[in-house]
């Protein structure tokens, strides 16, 4: 061995020294072999497990989520805040392409047809999908009863009634969470910014979000409907990129990142009726 080398691992300091820098690329090595969860996956996994999970016959209050992944992203975070503790939670997956919908009383012995504004190409899947009218026994039991999704047109215009068929009783709180839209954009795209630029960052929403939160606006009672486009954006055409903690809150322009899910249903529950729960 060379006299330098052998000198140097001889000494007990430098031995301890490279024993530690061979574990530290050792660790980071492997967690660099470590797949980073896929965003989608976040969005969706903790929906999923408690979708039509009968609720339990004690003494917590029932919750009843229903709609697409714009309901999962609401009861993420639900979840990253630690709200709604004292409820026993269930959800309902109704795909985008179906929309949330009831033509019909649900009190009704005959399930409902399709709507026509259901795409032809998507009628199969909505026939097969969960709806309002399948989820009537979960509906009557719970006490609190939240429909979040990607409103289309048709289905907003027709939410009113819609609410009237479900038949809610005086006890039963019904909140509707209006659209939301987030501009699609990779986190490289802002890397040259300033901290300061980043906080003040707004980006423009898709072309129907105005107009179809509006609908809803206009159409459900201040007391049921939580305006996320109002509270989160203001009045205007735009919406922040980042957290006030410079987390970036959406990954894909409609979903939450998990630092955005817990940013924005915490700004819901601190600033409209939701925190009343």
């Amino acid at each position: 061995m060379d006299k330098k080398w052998g000198g140097v691992l001889s000494n007990p300091v430098y031995g301890i020294r490279l024993m530690l820098l061979s574990l530290f690329f050792a660790i980071s090595s492997s967690l660099l072999a470590i797949p980073v969860q896929d965003p989608g996956e976040y969005v969706r996994a903790r929906f999923l497990e408690r979708m039509k999970q009968p609720f339990k016959a004690d003494n917590r209050k029932k919750a009843l989520i229903i709609g697409d992944s714009h309901a999962q992203d609401f009861y993420n975070g639900i979840l990253e805040n630690a709200y709604l503790s004292n409820y026993q939670i269930s959800t309902r997956y109704i795909p985008t392409r179906c929309q949330i919908f009831l033509g019909i009383t649900i009190n009704s012995s005959s399930p409902p047809a399709l709507p026509s504004a259901i795409k032809p190409e998507d009628r199969a899947l909505c026939i097969k999908s969960d709806n309002l009218y399948k989820a009537r026994k979960q509906l009557a039991q719970a006490d609190l009863i939240i429909l979040a999704a990607s409103w289309r047109k048709w289905s907003a215009k027709s939410l009113p009634q819609t609410i009237q068929n479900l038949h809610l009783d005086p006890g039963q709180t019904l909140f509707v969470i209006g659209r939301k839209s987030f501009h699609k954009a990779a986190l490289k795209d802002y890397q040259h910014l300033s901290p300061s630029q980043r906080l003040t960052l707004r980006n423009p929403v898709d072309e129907h979000q105005m107009e179809i939160n509006q609908l809803l606006q206009n159409s459900i009672p201040d007391k049921n409907f939580i305006d996320i486009h109002k509270l989160t954006c203001g009045n205007t055409d735009t919406c922040p990129v980042f957290t006030d903690r410079l987390k970036q809150i959406s990954f894909d322009g409609g979903h939450f990142s998990r630092d955005g899910a817990r940013y924005i249903t915490k700004s819901l529950f601190e600033h409209s009726q939701l925190g009343k729960l």
